[in-house]
């Protein structure tokens, strides 16, 4: 069992390794199979976020530092994903404002919730959103031409507004259990 126990951990880093090689294969101007090379390590990394958690409850083996890490591994593989669809023309800056721009408001509610002993953990909602918005960026990100996927990018932007539907309604919800916990306590 104590093999086990680093995994999460390690799947975790993972997520931290691979922002910034993202950023690299995702560049404007990035050859075909260097962009599929990056689609493949994001959809890799996106597998961990599932992974990591399950493995850790399954096994026992949570710890302190996968609780803080994982959200904040989570969110940069996201940003990096975001930004560097901008300029390959896949989707709106203001989107990627708006979805940074919540989970920045949400970690800096966990942190404020944190420093008085208060844990606000991740609801079905936004769960929910995560997933969609996984599935959104490695939609988009995934290069055209590699198979004959009609509407691919579409599909994508599609998923992605969902994302956004999602993002938002979990941001307002997150927001007023952090007030009901943190007021009532």
């Amino acid at each position: 069992m104590t093999g086990i126990a680093h995994v999460p951990n390690l799947l975790t880093g993972y997520r931290f390794l691979v922002a910034p090689l993202l950023v690299f294969c995702l560049y404007p101007g990035a050859e075909m199979w260097v962009r599929l090379v990056g689609f493949i390590l994001y959809t890799t990394a996106a597998f961990t976020d599932l992974a990591d958690g399950y493995i850790a409850r399954k096994y026992q083996v949570e710890s302190v530092l996968g609780k803080l890490m994982d959200p904040l591994a989570d969110k940069v593989l996201v940003a990096a994903a975001l930004v560097m669809l901008i300029p390959l023309g896949r989707m709106p800056a203001w989107v990627a404002f708006v979805i940074l721009s919540r989970e920045l408001i949400v970690t800096g509610l966990r942190g404020v919730a944190a420093s008085s002993g208060l844990v606000i953990s991740a609801s079905k909602l936004g769960k929910w959103k995560s997933v969609i918005q996984l599935i959104a960026l490695g939609t988009l990100m995934f290069p055209a031409g590699v198979l004959p996927i009609p509407y691919l990018h579409q599909i994508g932007l599609v998923l992605l507004y969902i994302a956004l539907l999602l993002t938002i309604w979990s941001g307002i919800d997150y927001f007023y259990r952090f007030k009901k916990v943190y007021i009532v306590s």
